[in-house]
């Protein structure tokens, strides 16, 4: 009789997303670091309008 192992094959999809999530998150901070938060808070808002508006 043989038998079946599972494999995880969802595991570098999602180290792939968390690397992506932390560097984003990680270039926002620096961002906000650097501009400050007037700055910054433009910055966000006039991508939204160019994107949305």
């Amino acid at each position: 009789m043989s038998q079946v192992i599972a494999t995880r094959t969802f595991l570098p999809p999602l180290l792939a997303a968390g690397g992506a999530v932390t560097v984003v998150l990680a270039g926002t901070i620096v961002l906000w670091a650097h501009y400050g938060t007037a700055v910054f808070f433009e910055t966000i808002r006039a991508g939204f309008i160019a994107c949305f508006g």
